[in-house]
């Protein structure tokens, strides 16, 4: 299992209820997993405590074998992370922002110049790479987005709604490519309110609610269980139909 979390509880400061509680999920290595929710169920919280972004009061979490709370430093270069937000200098060009992410993560100047222009490619921006940020299209920064936490060929890839308010042609270019990577091995948690996406991309998932895993598994299977039409209708037979703001 690349990821391995037990009785993980988190409670905010000034909240009367954990924002986790008690979760307890794996994920095996090679899978594209799908931590889906509504909002408030405890998906941020989750991913940031994986990161290493937050702390949590209890529990047991662990990437690769080593444990989020003592032996970050060993996780770090096994990840990559691309965010909701977009992460990136509006005034450089996508060249200049991907030198500058490169360069954090350590990949020597010959190298990173190589797989820029490598990944550039794949996802269709070659011919837009010295143009700045400022006039990339939605879709476009999505796509730069992305390619910031691929630069170092992570072994796990966190993607929080990586395509979240693009159109369709840039949704299908994101998807077809990391599925192509995560059949090259990158192992890929996901988190997306597009249940029609996540049903056809995930080949595992979890749904959390209340901070708790309410059922885990191949989403085709869930499905056939529940007797539900499709995700979407799982999804709503599991958490309800009322609002959450």
């Amino acid at each position: 299992m690349i990821i391995e979390i037990k009785d993980l509880y988190k409670l905010y400061r000034g909240n009367k209820n954990p924002s986790v509680d008690g979760l307890s999920l794996t994920v095996e290595e090679g899978k594209i997993f799908g931590l889906l929710g509504p909002n408030g169920a405890g998906k941020t919280t989750t991913i940031s405590i994986l990161c290493g972004l937050r702390s949590f009061d209890r529990g047991e979490v662990r990437i690769a074998g080593y444990s989020v709370k003592d032996e970050m430093d060993s996780i770090k270069p096994l990840i990559g992370v691309v965010p909701q937000d977009i992460a990136l200098y509006p005034t450089l060009t996508a060249y200049e922002n991907l030198k500058i992410f490169g360069g954090i993560y350590g990949i020597e100047k010959k190298v990173l110049n190589e797989r820029i222009d490598e990944l550039l490619s794949l996802f269709g921006l070659e011919k837009n790479k010295n143009r700045k940020i400022v006039h990339y299209s939605g879709g476009m920064k999505r796509r730069v987005n992305l390619i910031a936490g691929l630069l170092h060929r992570p072994r796990l890839l966190f993607l929080d709604e990586p395509t979240v308010g693009i159109d369709v042609q840039s949704r299908h270019v994101i998807i077809e490519n990391l599925k192509e990577i995560n059949r090259a091995g990158t192992t890929i948690v996901y988190t997306s309110h597009h249940l029609n996406e996540a049903e056809t991309f995930c080949t595992s998932i979890a749904l959390v609610d209340n901070g708790r895993v309410i059922c885990n598994g191949e989403p085709k299977q869930l499905i056939e269980t529940e007797h539900a039409e499709n995700l979407e209708a799982l999804f709503l037979l599991k958490t309800g139909k009322d609002l959450r703001d």
